[in-house]
């Protein structure tokens, strides 16, 4: 049995880190990531967590000194948000290439310009096309928890990627609740030391790192790594249920789906928004609408075809996208729609645009969102992509 503790999400990351025991923490402040790389520097000092703490300069030396760590076969431990993960975006490509199981906190937060702290998931989209696997959290047991999954998933000889954990910034990073610690040996024996016998600077056995790779080699390279990050589904969902089987908490592997079954429209989420949304299909449910919700943990891999038969019996879907493709539509929506097209017969599609800038989005909007889907349903087409709680017109 664990401890239960009133933590918020910034520390339930770096309680998760704890017990993963890595090998060094490059630490570069930013906010609303601040809390969790002090908690760290605390458990260091206390002597709870053994390893090296380095203060580096910035966020792209942070990336760069985990490389270093994960090249000589140690376990990495570094966190961001916003401009501080554009600052390293340049060093992301070189760890995935090289295949580091590098684990990194994100705390989603806005972009400049203009300049603002709160969350939105803008600064990890543009990270998409990074070779990372991004997977994105609901709630501070499940921020622990992946902080634990993450590395035995991205440490796995058949996977060999680092892993990008995204917690909406204040929404989680600042809100207590109520979170189980678990105990240090049942981590030990589900996350066993790290092991990199292929893939690491050895003596007896030089190798080359961050190579070059001309035309006649580098394309194997990339689809190499394209089919591992592919077939790291397979080690996703073993992981995550082998982690319920021993800490009795199952998160559904790439996907979560919530009262799917006879639903006629489904609202698809990411992140904190779907707590409130699960709240929102209760209380439609019980005036008698069929409503779903679908949960996505993860977005690359991303897991097209398990969003295609969760919505197979749907008449519309709905995506909420904290975040803009300027001059298109939510990123997220495009990933989906690039899902859904390769069905014989798929359903109607609506974006919501929400949540920009830390803005509120409420269970009357969330509520908003499935009234338009149902009105789509019966023929009443609204608007294809809508800006949710917004003072401007499109």
């Amino acid at each position: 049995m664990g401890r239960r503790a009133f933590i918020c999400g910034n520390d339930a990351v770096a309680e998760g880190v704890r017990l993963s025991r890595p090998h060094v923490i490059s630490a570069y402040p930013i906010t609303p990531q601040t809390i969790a790389v002090e908690r760290l520097a605390d458990f260091v000092e206390d002597g709870s967590l053994k390893a090296e703490y380095m203060h580096v300069e910035s966020e792209h030396s942070a990336m760069a000194c985990a490389m270093g760590v994960s090249s000589v076969g140690a376990r990495a431990f570094t966190a961001t948000s916003s401009q501080g993960l554009l600052y390293m975006a340049e060093c992301l490509p070189y760890a995935s290439g090289a295949r580091m199981p590098i684990v990194m906190m994100n705390a989603n937060r806005s972009i400049a310009t203009p300049w603002n702290i709160y969350g939105d998931q803008m600064d990890s989209m543009f990270l998409l096309n990074s070779g990372w696997i991004q997977m994105y959290v609901e709630d501070a047991q499940e921020a622990l928890d992946m902080m634990i999954q993450a590395y035995r998933i991205a440490e796995t000889e058949e996977v060999m990627t680092p892993m990008m954990v995204n917690l909406d910034g204040f929404v989680l990073t600042h809100t207590y609740e109520v979170v189980e610690i678990p105990e240090q040996k049942d981590v030990d024996e589900f996350l066993p030391p790290i092991n990199m016998p292929q893939n690491k600077m050895d003596l007896n056995d030089p190798k080359s790192l961050c190579i070059t790779a001309g035309n006649d080699w580098n394309m194997e390279f990339k689809i190499k790594q394209e089919l591992d990050m592919q077939n790291s589904v397979h080690t996703i969902e073993a992981v995550d249920k082998e982690f319920g089987d021993k800490f009795g908490r199952y998160y559904g592997g790439l996907i979560e789906e919530y009262r799917c079954e006879d639903a006629e429209v489904i609202l698809i989420t990411t992140g904190s928004v779907t707590g409130t949304s699960r709240m929102v299909v209760d209380d439609l449910r019980n005036k008698g609408k069929k409503v779903g919700l679908l949960k996505l943990r993860y977005l690359r891999p991303f897991p097209a075809e398990k969003i295609r038969e969760a919505v197979k019996n749907a008449k519309v879907i709905g995506v909420v996208d904290k975040n803009i493709s300027f001059g298109y539509e939510g990123t997220i929506f495009t990933n989906v729609n690039s899902a859904l097209v390769t069905m014989e017969k798929h359903p109607m599609s609506l974006n919501f645009i929400a949540g920009i800038g830390g803005r509120d989005i409420g269970k009357n909007h969330i509520e908003d969102m499935f009234n338009s889907m149902i009105n789509a349903s019966e023929g009443k087409v609204e608007e294809r992509i809508q800006y949710m709680n917004v003072r401007c017109e499109k």
